[in-house]
């Protein structure tokens, strides 16, 4: 399962979402006794590889399936209208510049005593307008 964190409205909400539905992968060191307990756990019925013996992954495959990463989801897009909803910068009103889902961040630019500044914030703390 992997999380994938959504933010509507302000709100932040996490779902669990299969990343490989109707596989098991499994991190194990290999020996007789291992090898036997997997082959013979009810509901397993064949392993990727060629024949019996499966195909251990690469760091690197592990590295680009992105296990690390959490995917987020906003309810807002570039040129939205946001509402600052936490920090110095409360109650302001400001359009989406760029959204950082790397960081979890996004740039808003926020009209200040008659001149345009761009302000990076965290996603929970804008809303859409």
């Amino acid at each position: 399962m992997e999380e994938q964190i959504e933010i509507k409205d302000g709100k932040r909400k996490t779902n669990l979402k299969k990343v490989f539905p109707g596989y098991v992968l499994v991190k194990m060191i290999v020996t007789e006794e291992s090898w036997y307990i997997v082959r013979n756990t009810r509901g397993v019925t064949g392993f990727v590889g060629s024949g019996t013996d499966p195909i251990p992954l690469t760091e690197e495959e592990i590295r680009n399936m992105g296990f690390e990463m959490i995917p987020v989801n906003v309810d807002y897009d570039v040129n939205d209208s946001v509402k600052i909803l936490h920090g110095p910068l409360e109650g302001f009103i400001g359009i989406v510049q760029e959204i950082n889902k790397e960081k979890h961040k996004v740039k808003v630019l926020v009209s200040m005593f008659g001149r345009e500044t761009p302000v990076e914030l965290e996603f929970s703390q804008v809303q859409k307008v």
